[in-house]
């Protein structure tokens, strides 16, 4: 049933003829401002609901969804998307899929959320959680079946402490208590494989899920540990993934050495990622980081099995 209603919502939407490139990159460049001004970048938009639709667009529900994974680079991935002219993105993360109390209000609902898009543009949503929901997967094939995911993931070690260094950060700015990672890692002399910043790393575990409902062919893994240091190189996999002209060049990356990382040129403008990414991890303790390492090795190989790919992780 949900399957037919979202088919039949889908055709309902009024088809229009897609602009020429010339017009297109023109449109693009005036959504481009758009979305500068609501404030993409600095991830304050709270909704597209009050934009104004520029002529010839409408709301599209995504092709494409970035489902995760936390702490992954899901907002560096997204914002490096978003220099495309074929892209357009949405500004939060929607919880739709993961969150009840969301995705009761609807598929209207959840396409009111996006932005406006002409018929050649791709919109792209991402919701971190939607990786390790047990949920999510079910209701999004029902959406749509023939929807595009991408994954970005690194070092599960790695995307763990980023998980405890994001949660630190939010304690102290509420003036809440915060423990030492190795408090929180390690219960009664062995790894605490109960944490959730350990769990949401079970790649494999979380992997298995999305299967069920999608071909490999319609996932692509983007290695989060290479598009931080070779933005251009994972992107352009993207962009043959996502079927779209090669539009993403070197000259829109330029390495910022007080923040350690690339950040974005386009369209005459330079941006950087929120000030709250690139904060600097705790130094964690040899020992437990090699019983982290250890604990996932298992893991990683039965992931690489599921996906015919590997990558440089410990």
């Amino acid at each position: 049933m949900a399957v037919l209603l979202v088919s039949a919502l889908l055709l309902l939407t009024p088809s229009q003829v897609a602009p020429d490139d010339n017009h297109l990159l023109k449109n693009a460049s005036d959504l481009e401002v758009l979305k500068f001004e609501v404030g993409v970048f600095g991830n304050t938009s709270e909704k597209y609901s009050t934009q104004v639709q520029p002529p010839g667009t409408s709301r599209h529900i995504p092709q494409t969804i970035i489902v995760g994974v936390r702490k992954g680079g899901t907002r560096a991935l997204l914002e490096m998307l978003d220099i495309h002219p074929n892209i357009v993105v949405a500004a939060t993360e929607v919880h739709f899929f993961d969150w009840d109390e969301n995705y009761v209000k609807g598929i209207e609902w959840y396409r009111d959320l996006m932005p406006f898009s002409y018929e050649n543009q791709i919109t792209i949503e991402k919701t971190p959680g939607y990786f390790t929901s047990l949920r999510a997967p079910e209701r999004i094939h029902d959406m749509n079946s023939s929807v595009k995911l991408l994954i970005i993931l690194r070092d599960p070690t790695e995307r763990v402490i980023s998980d405890y260094t994001q949660v630190y950060y939010n304690r102290l700015e509420n003036h809440k208590s915060v423990q030492r990672f190795e408090d929180i890692v390690i219960k009664n002399g062995a790894l605490n494989t109960k944490y959730k910043a350990i769990q949401r790393s079970m790649y494999d575990v979380h992997m298995e899920r999305w299967l069920k409902y999608f071909n490999l062919n319609q996932i692509h893994i983007v290695d989060g540990n290479t598009l931080i240091k070779q933005p251009l190189k994972e992107l352009q996999k993207v962009e043959r993934f996502l079927n779209l002209p090669p539009k993403i060049v070197s000259s829109n990356f330029y390495f910022n050495q007080t923040k350690g990382f690339y950040c974005i040129r386009s369209d005459g403008r330079e941006r950087c990622l929120h000030e709250s990414k690139g904060r600097p991890h705790p130094v964690v303790n040899r020992t437990v980081l090699e019983q982290l390492y250890s604990y996932f090795r298992e893991h990683n190989r039965n992931f690489y099995k599921m996906v015919n790919q590997s990558f440089d992780w410990h």
